[in-house]
């Protein structure tokens, strides 16, 4: 206390002056409306970067619940669109409207990837989703780059994915530009490509072709992206191989939906009725 007394003691007439200087410059401030603006202006733009600066940080932390809720947005809106192509068929094509649920065949759950191994033979994925939530076994797994997986082993809470980096995957799979198909494997080589085998001779495509989901099975809608063609055989054969580039970076994955077909026991038994 005795130095600060000692301080404003020493500096008195610089503390006045300094005052003096603070009153008179609010004096001019208040009377001159350019001194003013000048003065409104500049404060505004200091604070407005405090303020932005600091929407960005607040922004930052809630990262992780704004992509919670965009991935139940967007399972919410997927099965709306489902609904909505069902509804499309069924008037086009039955001219019958089912006003409970249209018809629907395919039902988006969101869901996480809580562990991912993607650098063995036979790679599997845990997400944070089980029978409880309605998850079996033999249900597409995607996100919104495209194929990640088939359901395979499921307990109350979580369920394991077969991923398409396994040496077991085997996916139907098309080009985009024609209905010429094969099947998805993995070689086990490099997890941002995969092989698409069995070719017919007459399909035609080149580097850049987009493959996606066949639509031949019960257990990917058709249209799911898949990746692009990354090279052509120097010579075609009967049956034909080829390296397909990943849309996915099977190495990082997050957000997740599990599509279920509806009717996949319908189809099941029509087609085994005489088995």
């Amino acid at each position: 206390m005795q130095q600060l007394f000692y301080f404003f003691q020493k500096n008195k007439y610089f503390l006045f002056f300094l005052f003096l200087e603070i009153i008179a410059v609010a004096l001019i401030i208040n009377n001159h409306s350019f001194h003013k603006s000048k003065v409104i202006s500049s404060t505004n733009y200091i604070t407005g970067g405090i303020y932005e600066k600091y929407s960005e940080v607040s922004e930052y932390l809630s990262l992780k619940e704004r992509n919670k809720n965009l991935t139940v947005e967007n399972t919410i809106l997927k099965n709306k669109l489902e609904k909505l192509y069902s509804f499309i068929d069924s008037v086009t094509i039955t001219k019958i409207i089912d006003t409970l649920n249209y018809n629907q065949q395919y039902k988006y759950i969101n869901g996480k990837i809580i562990n991912n191994s993607y650098n063995k033979s036979d790679n599997f994925i845990t997400i944070n989703r089980g029978s409880t939530n309605g998850v079996s076994s033999e249900m597409a797994v995607i996100n919104n780059k495209g194929l990640i997986g088939i359901t395979d082993n499921v307990s109350p809470k979580y369920v394991r994915v077969q991923s398409i980096l396994n040496s077991n995957s085997k996916i139907n799979a098309s080009f985009k530009n024609s209905n010429h198909f094969g099947t998805l494997l993995w070689n086990g080589k490099d997890y941002n490509i995969v092989q698409l085998t069995d070719i017919p001779r007459q399909a035609i495509f080149k580097v850049g072709d987009t493959i996606i989901t066949g639509g031949r099975s019960t257990i990917f809608p058709k249209g799911i992206p898949i990746g692009t063609v990354a090279n052509i055989p120097e010579k075609l054969s009967a049956t034909n191989t080829i390296d397909i580039k990943l849309f996915n970076d099977m190495s990082n994955l997050g957000h997740i939906y599990i599509i279920t077909n509806l009717n996949k026991e319908e189809i099941k038994t029509v087609e085994n009725k005489n088995e």
